[in-house]
């Protein structure tokens, strides 16, 4: 059965599944590029009613939410630190809002007009979607439109009529509504497919080593047919010295024989992307109490056979739980990390860095399993390495490499 579902499983086409991360990469790379083109489209309004503003308060306001907006176009396409210049952006942009009233000392400047801050309120609702859970970016959604509704309606904005600046805040808040449910409907539909994919892996890797294993009795049963049984029925019926010559050599060459075959062993040549380490690693770090911070690079094409993603995966969590278990100290936070890189296309190097106490590797004693065994010998058994390196009081990082000496491996 292992080997019909084995086969099976290798004829099956490899389809590119969409997946949170790139959900997140899409949606987060959007912002930034209407966020580029609402923000341009409004610049000659700003720059007009910033004489309506306190002086030097409209050239500040530009500076601010332009500033920010270029920041989140440069974080959403570098996939560096995203959420937070959402956030960012979604917070300055609430404060300018709420100061609007304030800083506008000529309201009769703008009267009649739009306060060119209405362009943004979509821009500022899509970063809190994307900044925040659901439900806090679901609240700011709604009370930024009600909050330009009201000032829209004061001379401060315009002074436009109730059932006009209710319009404006009714059709922002629309847009807003729409951008947090097709997020949120794309995270959760990503989300399944990611479960799906890591619970389809974990049976292909079952059905892999099943199929492996099954090739090796198969072919220690032929052996043992071949050579032991064949030369224990020669050495019953050896009756002459020529016989019993004969059956010790062909007792010394099963021996032979015997031992090549324990020295093979079998294992999974199959491939996959470095997408479903870092899905792993991620979901390990969920259940720790401690925060550690997972930072991807150089993941695009490279793919590593499902042995060494195993005990890349392993390793590192066991890396991971001996930093929460010993890592810190009284009285002081510890920071932690966990750094996974691709090396050419066929390789991997991570590092699970803390600065909590540290520790003398040289004094681990050999009875410690989850240095010697779970970590060293199972990176060294994949056809990896592994290098610990630490110093009482100035932290930790253990490095895992997959080939062994890959380039950057002791980095």
């Amino acid at each position: 059965m292992a080997a019909a579902e084995w086969r099976a499983a290798r004829l099956v086409p490899r389809r590119a599944a969409v997946s949170r991360a790139q959900v997140e990469t899409v949606s987060g790379r959007a912002l930034g590029v209407f966020g580029l083109v609402f923000g341009g489209q409004t610049v000659p309004t700003a720059i007009e009613q910033s004489a309506a503003l306190a002086e030097g308060a409209g050239t500040a306001v530009m500076a601010v939410l332009y500033g920010s907006l270029a920041a989140l176009a440069v974080a959403t396409f570098a996939r560096v630190a995203v959420r937070a210049a959402a956030a960012t952006f979604a917070a300055l942009f609430a404060i300018v809002l709420m100061a609007w009233p304030y800083l506008v000392v000529a309201p009769e400047a703008i009267a009649g007009q739009t306060p060119w801050l209405y362009y943004l309120v979509t821009v500022a609702t899509t970063a809190a979607v994307i900044a925040v859970p659901p439900m806090p970016a679901a609240a700011y959604t709604v009370v930024i439109p009600v909050v330009y509704g009201v000032i829209r309606a004061t001379p401060a904005g315009g002074g436009a009529q109730p059932f006009l600046a209710v319009l404006d805040a009714m059709y922002a808040m629309i847009l807003g509504i729409v951008a947090l449910v097709i997020i949120t409907m794309l995270r959760q539909a990503a989300e399944a497919v990611d479960a799906a994919q890591d619970a389809a892996l974990q049976r292909y890797d079952l059905v892999a080593r099943q199929h492996a294993n099954e090739i090796e009795r198969v072919k220690v049963d032929a052996l043992v047919h071949d050579s032991v049984l064949t030369t224990l029925l020669s050495a019953a019926a050896a009756r002459t010295p020529a016989e019993r010559a004969l059956a010790a050599r062909m007792a010394g060459d099963a021996v032979r024989r015997l031992d090549e075959a324990a020295a093979e062993v079998p294992g999974n040549e199959d491939r996959i992307g470095l997408d479903v380490l870092v899905r792993r690693l991620r979901s390990a770090v969920a259940g720790f109490s401690a925060p550690i911070d997972v930072r991807p690079t150089g993941l695009a094409g490279v793919e590593l056979p499902v042995d060494a993603v195993d005990a890349l995966s392993s390793a590192a969590v066991q890396a991971m739980v001996n930093s929460v278990q010993h890592a810190d100290e009284p009285g002081r936070g510890t920071e932690r990390s966990v750094e996974i890189r691709g090396a050419g296309a066929n390789g991997c190097v991570i590092r699970v860095v803390d600065d909590g106490r540290g520790f003398d590797a040289d004094a681990v004693p050999m009875s410690r399993i989850g240095l010697r065994v779970s970590i060293e010998e199972r990176m060294a058994n994949a056809g990896g390495s592994a290098t610990v390196e630490s110093t009482p009081g100035r932290g930790t990082v253990v490095t895992l490499a997959w080939p062994a000496g890959v380039e950057g491996s002791g980095s």
